[in-house]
């Protein structure tokens, strides 16, 4: 059966080089620990875990925005028509170039289709890049790179914490206390309204 997803592959850059310095006992807990968090997202954004990949995962999403809003340590994105086997496995050329993509990616870089970046939320800064040769393809790749942007003012998403200025918010309203609360989007907004304990924090996001 031919279906249209969109898949995104992730991974810990530097894990190899973080268990030879650490040791294995150091090097699960911190594997756990993404795991949970990668867990605790994509299930807020109805986004399904195809399948771990040791140290990275494969992403499964029907529709476009879920996957590319939360940014990751490192990841590639590509959407298109693929063949669905057996209920729970993906065949195609989108599987192969988002697990490209990814593997070409620098550490906090999401490299992309041209296609794809039309979904980044505002708080993601898209940056055009010259094709890129990736291992199995004839031709070089057209890409482009999501980033964070950096700006002055930004405070942490409550949920998920991500750094966010109110102008780049999916929604800002004021706290409890009187400040400003601002939401990265729509998920984040409705767990915060759900009455969820936080679960994030400017800390967690970066590493």
């Amino acid at each position: 059966m031919r279906v249209r997803r969109t898949f995104a592959f992730i991974d810990l850059g530097g894990f190899t080089e973080y268990t030879e310095t650490n040791g294995d006992q150091e090097a699960v807990w911190v594997l756990g620990l993404f795991r949970w968090h990668v867990r605790e997202v994509t299930t807020r954004r109805s986004v399904r875990v195809a399948k771990w990949l040791g140290d990275g995962a494969m992403l499964v999403s029907v529709d476009e925005r879920p996957v590319i809003s939360p940014l990751v340590l490192r990841g590639g994105l590509a959407a298109g028509l693929v063949l669905l086997m057996e209920g729970d496995d993906y065949i195609g050329r989108p599987v192969n170039l988002a697990a490209r993509l990814s593997q070409e990616a620098g550490r906090h870089e999401i490299l992309c289709t041209p296609n794809l970046s039309a979904w980044a939320p505002p708080w993601a800064e898209v940056r055009p890049r010259d094709p890129v040769p990736l291992r199995g393809f004839r031709d070089p790749i057209k890409v482009a790179e999501l980033r964070f942007r950096d700006e002055v003012g930004a405070v942490a998403d409550p949920v998920c914490g991500l750094p966010i200025s109110a102008d780049a918010a999916w929604e800002t309203r004021p706290g409890a206390d009187g400040a400003v609360v601002s939401f990265c989007s729509p998920s984040c907004a409705e767990t915060w309204d759900d009455g969820e304990p936080e679960v994030g924090g400017t800390e967690s996001w970066r590493h």
